[in-house]
């Protein structure tokens, strides 16, 4: 973690739930000041932001932003930075995910998918790269296992997260030395918010070679050693039980 006289600062997008909150939980117990972003679910932001106070007074604001808007992306960059002058540690997690058939994609479709997991953390990075390298910080990119096998009908979706994972490795070259750029390629982690039939998990689960979901826990596990990994920038880091390495894996 970076030294300083304040306690360092995450920002973490889509933290009012799932993965994103967990990491901001698990960053708020190592001591962090958390800017928790949120798009559509101010409920859930603001009962976690006062959960978090209750823990540690003045430790956790919310601000929402639509990350398909650049203005709005520097607005959540200057307001997060206002809060306690500083940004040590962003996390780029906030991600729309929905099937796009090929032959059926409309420029909505483009928007919100590219503009969410690639457009939204390029200009994010950008806009807060003077603070990140003057912390000596780090960037984590919440990438995805199907950067190496595309999910079937979800192309613009998978092309936004190969996008992210060169992004990722691009900036860890435009960014050095000062501040590390890597990326976490979950896999099945949580059930897809969508209803699934029993069947269709039985044969998620037949595809992951350690024969059961990850769980949150794993994932800030490995968000944990790349917080503390000084030497490491430009990876992607794969928490998917081996399922990536599954021939014809199934969506």
């Amino acid at each position: 973690m970076p030294s300083s006289i304040h306690p360092p600062v995450a920002l973490v997008t889509g933290a009012a739930k799932r993965i994103g909150l967990a990491m901001a939980t698990h960053l708020h117990r190592l001591g962090y000041n958390l800017i928790i972003h949120y798009g559509q679910s101010e409920a859930l932001a603001t009962s976690q932001v006062t959960r978090f106070n209750h823990l540690r007074a003045n430790s956790a604001v919310a601000i929402s932003a639509n990350l398909t808007d650049i203005e709005d992306v520097h607005r959540l960059a200057k307001q997060s930075i206002k809060e306690w002058g500083q940004i040590d540690v962003l996390i780029n997690n906030a991600s729309s995910f929905y099937p796009t058939p090929f032959g059926h994609i409309q420029q909505e479709d483009w928007t919100s998918l590219v503009g969410s997991n690639v457009q939204g953390p390029l200009f994010l990075s950008q806009a807060l790269a003077d603070t990140l390298k003057k912390q000596q910080g780090c960037i984590i990119n919440m990438v995805d296992m199907h950067i190496d096998r595309p999910l079937p009908k979800h192309s613009v979706y998978s092309l936004a997260k190969g996008a992210l994972a060169t992004l990722t490795k691009s900036l860890a070259i435009e960014m050095a030395p000062d501040v590390r750029v890597n990326g976490i390629a979950p896999g099945a982690i949580l059930w897809p918010e969508r209803p699934l039939s029993e069947q269709d998990k039985l044969t998620m689960l037949d595809s992951i070679p350690m024969g059961t979901l990850g769980s949150c826990e794993d994932i800030t596990h490995a968000m944990e050693y790349l917080l503390g990994a000084s030497y490491v920038t430009g990876q992607i880091l794969y928490v998917d039980g081996g399922r990536g390495l599954h021939t014809g894996t199934p969506a």
